[in-house]
């Protein structure tokens, strides 16, 4: 099972930008950012915008994750 929060804050972070930003581009508070780097699963609108605004398909996670289970 991935934890989606973890994955994103990694890519934030290599994207070297700040919460605020992030926060204003999400348009939420800086609060709501950092829970988000805490959730293990995420609805998928917030996930697709996420997705929009980091450049990033978090969603191939969870691809990856279910080509794996199906190895098994």
């Amino acid at each position: 099972m991935i934890h989606i929060g973890s994955i994103i804050k990694e890519k934030f972070d290599e994207l070297e930008l700040s919460v605020s930003w992030f926060a204003k581009e999400l348009c939420c508070d800086r609060t709501n950012v950092y829970s988000i780097f805490k959730r293990e699963s995420i609805d998928t609108s917030l996930l697709v915008k996420i997705s929009l605004i980091l450049n990033h398909d978090f969603f191939q996670y969870y691809s990856q994750d279910l080509a794996l289970d199906r190895k098994e």
